[in-house]
């Protein structure tokens, strides 16, 4: 019935339609008038047009001015364009990673200034090393107890890692650590924009670094840049305390370094405890694999390899060693530590 009815209001739609326009065209037709000689002024294509003289001679040396006067502008200005055109782009190049670092710094900051506090953890908004609260639950006996982690800097994280690999931390976070997921992918709540705006903001706090080679215009993350020497120095004088205090040698001083919250030890991913200060047996393994019992010499028969994975740290998928395949977890120390420094500490790791 429904159906019947639509139909016939559609039918009676049609038909008003129809009949409108039929009226409409008798209207029209009727109301026609034969074109020529019923116009009420001529047409302009009817009209007397300039005389010869006229044509071919102000008029053409006008227009042919007006033709060298735009000539000349698209000569003067496409080169001026071109010339232009790099310094725009990197302007609007230079803008952009400007408003990108300005939105990363809102993420970075505080809880209380409506970022996501990494600030909180990692040493304010410099990011130079700092503490998190963690809950630990004790294996043997099932205790959950609080600690206070020590973060690492993050004003020197470029040193140590590439982008690509800062980025899958901040994703995908540090498994049995404070460091938790970030990234939509790995069940966080910042989207691609917002990590890409908090890489930009973390780059901007980056160490100058020194000795940067010729071309390398980024004194943040030059390749073969290295850390200031008044940091260097400062690496040493702490090396030389845990010497004296503890009667470590310069390699053992340097594995177990706590200067900036641990940023440039080795203990914190190879000794259990290290990170909340209660390092347990030294190199038997955390975040990082057992050091002892000559594993590190079993994986690197060849001293000189390991020296070249410290300083390179771990390439996802890679091969390394004997058998070994990188985990992209290791970070790589040859922009933060002298080779003398790297040298000492692998002949301490292949002691143990």
């Amino acid at each position: 019935m429904i159906a019947l009815t639509t139909t016939s209001i559609a039918w009676l739609i049609f038909t008003v339609i129809l009949g409108g326009w039929c009226v409409y065209a008798f209207l029209n037709i009727r109301q026609a008038r034969d074109e020529l000689g019923s116009e009420i002024e001529m047409a302009p294509n009817r009209k007397k047009y300039y005389e010869d003289e006229e044509l071919e001679g102000p008029r053409l040396t006008r227009v042919l001015g007006i033709g060298v006067i735009l000539l000349v502008v698209i000569v003067v200005a496409l080169p001026l364009y071109w010339i232009l055109e790099p310094a725009r782009q990197a302007g609007a190049q230079d803008a952009k990673e400007e408003q990108f670092i300005e939105w990363g710094s809102r993420l970075f900051a505080p809880t209380a200034e409506g970022g996501f506090n990494c600030a909180g953890c990692h040493g304010g908004m410099s990011g130079g090393g700092g503490n998190a609260t963690y809950n630990l639950t004790d294996p043997a006996t099932g205790e959950v107890r609080e600690v206070l982690w020590n973060a690492p800097a993050v004003n020197t994280i470029f040193y140590r890692f590439d982008e690509d690999e800062v980025r899958f931390i901040l994703v995908y976070g540090r498994p049995f650590s404070p460091m938790s997921p970030w990234g939509v992918d790995g069940g966080g709540p910042m989207n691609d924009q917002q990590i890409d705006t908090l890489l930009a903001y973390m780059r901007s706090i980056q160490i100058d670094r020194e000795g940067c080679g010729e071309g390398e215009e980024d004194v943040k993350t030059c390749p073969s840049g290295h850390l200031p020497s008044d940091i260097q120095g400062d690496i040493d004088t702490r090396a030389q305390q845990l010497m004296d205090e503890n009667g470590w040698t310069y390699g053992e001083a340097l594995y177990n370094l706590d200067l900036a919250s641990g940023a440039y030890s080795c203990a914190r991913c190879h000794t259990p405890g290290w990170s909340w200060g209660e390092p347990g047996v030294t190199g038997q393994g955390a975040f990082g694999w057992n050091l002892t019992g000559g594993k590190a010499n079993s994986a690197f028969p060849i001293e000189s390899d390991m020296i070249d994975f410290i300083k390179n740290g771990s390439q996802l998928g890679a091969r390394y060693g004997i058998q070994g395949q990188g985990s992209g977890r290791m970070p790589g120390f040859g922009s933060m530590l002298t080779d003398e420094q790297i040298e000492a500490i692998v002949e301490y790791v292949r002691s143990l």
